[in-house]
């Protein structure tokens, strides 16, 4: 079985929402290398498994699931967000701190 990779995804760059952030993924690393194709020059790979993602609520039913296959896995742990309230009229303030 190859090894599969437990997170919670980031926050895209390019929205504000966060609610992509509060899943846990299921992934599986790259297990034969991608290669070019001939023809069109694409990368492609002859194992498929590394497409799949699957979705879970909590941590707990991530890791259940991957024991209950037998799975190798590893947990990588979120780095936590810490709001910094700004406030618009200190881009017009006359002693800016730089």
């Amino acid at each position: 079985m190859p090894h599969a990779r437990i997170y919670r995804p980031s926050k895209p760059a390019t929205q504000s929402g966060r609610a992509p952030t509060k899943e846990w993924l299921l992934t599986y690393e790259v297990a034969t290398p991608r290669v070019p194709d001939p023809l069109m020059g694409w990368a492609s790979a002859a194992d498929t498994l590394n497409e799949v993602q699957l979705r879970f609520e909590t941590l707990d039913e991530a890791v259940a699931f991957a024991k209950r296959n037998g799975m190798d896995y590893s947990v990588i742990e979120p780095q936590d967000f810490k709001f910094r309230p700004k406030s618009y009229a200190d881009n017009f303030r006359w002693q800016r701190p730089s």
